[in-house]
This record gives structure tokens, sequence and C-alpha cells, in this order.
């Protein structure tokens, strides 16, 4: 029987040749091949080697400029191109993008989860029209992030033309060496994931390595008898995996997340008392996202991203008691609990259930989301947003324009300024102490992560809620609809923004129940919207 063979991490990464492809499999630093990655670093810097390499993930993999993850591996020489769907965390690389020292291709996340199917069926690439009318389309920038990309004369993207119908095609990239990462593995090779807290894509991205002939390097935090893992807990056959390293170190290389070790509440193995889940201050953000949730309607299913959704979104919904009728999920393949914050971003305390990240993009391409809640940078008077590219940053998309491409409900949450914005909130209303320094509503994004004119015709209710005022897009643009109290229309709102929206005839002032500390009964808002 064909069994991996046991190396240590110094030996993994000599499988690594030069100007190769190298697929890693993880989400901020949940399932970080931590070992590995450290080890790869290592050589590079003491011998130049591996170099010139193709880096192919599908998320985000760092934790808010922290050490770990992406950040071992994103060095100029080390790196030739990065095909990826998110970079915010990573410092070091959005450094590599910015400077142009690496080429940068930024895709959709789920198309990239899914893109692993269609490679290991010998498919001719993933065709959707996730991504037309935006930056990935190629024919507006091809999810070209610096000008290194623009100038390198490969492409990741083309529009295709089935039965009268336009689609991106999602191009095939052949992966040479592949890291994953299990708890354990058995004698002959048998991978298991029990201990780790997403599921991930880890077997379509072997299935896709294996068609193209690359290894598969599993890092474990150790190897177990043979029978010790039932049959339907073997997350990855022995006979696909070439190679297994022991975590010599997993207090430090094989840990949980980047905030802990190891929690058996994020993997459904106990649950947390309800004691024990963070009330969060009454903060702006908080206020924002209060505000958000009172569009919902009850027994419906959400999506919340990064940033203020994803910070607030789970602690308001166990404050205010609403899990029964409110069904989180994010994009890793969570449903139900407490999700963890942005640096641990894709987790979950007390999940309902736990599926496949791959899986879950089949939800939100396909059927689409009931309501989604997602941040936002830049909006213009057509309802574009740009959540991608902030300046010379480029974080990438991560699931954005796949989960908004389809979502019934868009919801966006922001400030309405940015760069040290100060207010205050009381039954009297907002009081801005401080204006940002930047303004958000401009008269053009610099690029197009959601396009507003193919929303309005696919027929998604948008909205955009800031701390003073809330949006919505309409057929001729985007509207105002609702201000909070307190604040003056043409200083506070008009005149910092770069255009002049739709305002409603009559509109709607922001009930200050929302500013109040403690529960705000959000319930009853949800309830009379049915």
């Amino acid at each position: 029987m064909r069994k991996p063979v046991v190396i240590s991490a110094k030996e993994a990464v000599n499988m690594i040749q030069d100007n190769t492809t190298l697929g890693i499999i993880a989400m901020t630093q949940v399932s970080a091949s931590t070992a590995i990655l450290k080890e790869i670093e290592k050589s590079f810097m003491e011998n130049g080697h591996p170099r010139a390499l193709t880096y192919l993930h599908t998320c985000g993999q760092a934790s808010a400029g922290q050490p770990g993850g992406m950040q071992y591996i994103a060095h100029e020489g080390l790196l030739k191109r990065v095909i990826g769907g998110h970079w915010g965390q990573s410092s070091n690389m959005m450094n590599l993008i910015k400077e142009n020292k690496i080429e940068a291709f930024n895709l959709p996340q789920g198309q990239m989860a899914n893109m692993f199917h269609s490679m290991a069926l010998r498919e001719p690439g993933k065709l959707s029209k996730v991504g037309l009318g935006t930056y990935i389309d190629p024919r507006i920038e091809g999810g070209k992030m610096n000008q290194c990309a623009k100038d390198s004369g490969y492409d990741t993207v083309a529009i295709v033309t089935v039965d009268g119908e336009e689609y991106i095609q999602y191009k095939p990239v052949p992966i040479d060496t592949l890291l994953i990462r299990g708890t354990y593995a058995d004698e002959n090779g048998n991978i298991s994931t029990e201990r780790e807290a997403m599921v991930l894509e880890i077997l379509p991205a072997v299935m896709a390595t294996k068609r193209w002939g690359g290894k598969v390097i599993c890092q474990v935090e150790r190897i177990v008898k043979n029978g010790s893992i039932g049959p339907k807990d073997v997350i990855v056959p022995g006979v696909l995996v070439d190679a297994v390293v022991v975590c010599e170190h997993p207090y430090e290389d094989h840990r949980q997340t980047y905030s802990w070790y190891y929690d058996p509440t994020y993997t459904g193995e106990v649950l947390a008392p309800e004691g024990d889940l963070e009330i969060l201050p009454t903060d702006m953000r908080k206020i924002i996202s209060r505000r958000a949730v009172a569009e919902l309607v009850p027994d419906m299913i959400i999506n919340i991203g990064t940033g203020i959704p994803n910070e607030n979104f789970g602690p308001i919904i166990a404050e205010e008691n609403l899990s029964d009728i409110v069904t989180i999920t994010v994009e890793s393949g969570v449903y139900g609990g407490v999700p963890a914050g942005t640096i641990d971003f894709g987790i979950s305390q007390n999940a309902q259930a736990l599926i496949p990240h791959d899986r879950q993009f089949e939800l939100y391409n396909g059927t689409g989301i009931d309501f989604t809640f997602m941040g936002a940078g830049e909006m213009d008077k057509d309802g574009n947003i740009n959540a991608t590219k902030m300046g010379s940053k480029a974080p990438g998309a991560g699931g954005f324009i796949d989960i908004t491409a389809t979502a019934k409900n868009i919801i966006f949450c922001s400030s309405f300024t940015g760069g040290g914005l100060k207010t205050s909130f009381s039954d009297e209303g907002i009081k801005i102490e401080q204006e940002g320094k930047f303004k958000k509503l401009v008269q053009k994004v610099q690029q197009i992560s959601y396009n507003g004119k193919l929303a309005y015709e696919r027929g998604q209710n948008m909205v955009y809620i800031t701390e003073r005022a809330v949006f919505k897009l309409t057929e001729n643009g985007i509207m105002l609809v609702e201000i909070a109290k307190g604040v003056d229309l043409q200083k506070d709102i008009l005149d910092q923004m770069e255009f002049v929206p739709l305002i409603a005839e009559k509109l709607k002032i922001t009930d200050t129940n929302f500013y109040k500390e403690g529960a705000c009964d959000l319930r009853s808002i949800i309830e009379r919207n049915i």
C-alpha cells in the first residue's frame, strides 16, 4: 500500500522547487502550516531557495499584521507572483504589492475555492457571472492589483460566451506543491482535522494538485496508530498524501488560530456558557451594526463580512437574544454561534454547523444568501462600492464579490468619513466631535468591487448605513432616506460628500434607542419588519 513519507519541516522545503506554484490552504491563521512556512522563510534567507514561486491561495492567511501565515513567505525574490483572494491582514504582502516587487492577481475567494473542483475534473477553467462589471472583469482590470501584474502579460481570467450569455472564465492554475494541515495522521497517512476550527477546501485542493501531478505535504500534530481515525473522519486518504510533517512545537506552530492554541468551543466539541459571551461597548461601530441588524426580517440566513459586521454582529445577536430568528453564516462554512474578531476571522464559538469552505460558496453563489452585511471603503453616486483598494493599498476581495453578486439584500456598514472621525451619542442624537480627514462618498470609486447598475438590474436591495445617514440604491442612483437626530443635513452630510444624492421626500430620523447602553430590543423592530 502506498504511504506518505514522514519528514521534517526542513526536508519538506526541499520538495519545493524554484519557479513552481505553491498552493497553501488556510484562512487567517486557522490551519496554517506554520512549521513548514517558517522553514521556507529560513531556507530562502540562508540559501536563496526556494525562489520565484507563484503563491496560490483562496483566503487571506494572516492576522492583522501579526507574525505568521503568509507573512513568512512574503519576501521579494522568494515570490514572483501571488494569485489569491485577500491580503489585507498581511503587512508584508501588502508592501510587496504596493512596491511592485511581485505580480499580484486578486480573484474572488469563492471562485477560487470552487476552481479546485474544475481543475481536478480537467475542465478548461471555471465559468461564472461572478465578477462581471467589477475590477475582476478582464475588460476593466482583470484582477490585476499592481502595475507589475499589468505588465506581466499573464492573465488569470477571460470572457467567454455560452448560449449567448457572457461569463468570466477563471483559468486553471497548475499546482506543483500543496501545503495542508490536519490534526492527526495515522500510520498509513490518512488525515483527520477534528481539532481544526474550519473544514476548508482541503480535499478538492488535494484532488486538483494530484490532477497536475503535484506533491501534497501535510503538517499534523501527531501520528496515531492505524484504526484510530474512523473512515468517515478521514478528510484526505493517505494514498493522496506524499509527505507528513509532525510539528515539533505545536504550542507555537500548530495553533488553532492566532489568538490561542486550542479551544474546543470553536470546533463544536463543547459549548461555552452564555455568560462567557462578550458584551461590546456602545460605540460608533456597534451603533452602525445595530442599525444594520434592524433591516432584518425574522427567519433570515445572513452572511457577515470582515470589519464592522464581523466584529459586532455576533455579540449583538447574542446580547439581543436573536439567535432563534437569525442564522449567522460565515464564508468559511460556519452556521450560527458567535464569530471571533477580525484577527481570527472565519471561526465561531458555539456554532451549529461547520461545512467545507468551498461548499459554503455553492450556497452564496447559487441560491444567494438572504442578507449579507459588508464593510465598505467608498461609494459613488451610481451605487458602486469600493472595498478592495484604498489608495496604494490593495487588500483584495476575499468573499466580497462572490457574496454581494447574488445576495438578495446587501447592507454596507461604514463610517461616513474616514481618518480620525470622532463621535458621541445620546438621547439628543449624534454629535460630530471631529470630522474624518477624507470622504468616503465620492464622485467615482477608485475600484469597482460592487457594481450598482448591475445590482439594480439584478433586483437586489442595497442599503448603505453610516452613523449619521442611511442611503438606498434606486434606479436613478443613490438616495438619502434617513438621517440621525442632531446632524445638520447640509454641513454634516451634503458638504461631506463629493456628489449630491437623491433625497427622499420624507427623511426618516434614526431611532435614538440604538444609542443606549445594554440591549435595545432589536427583536421587536425585526418582528415589525415582516
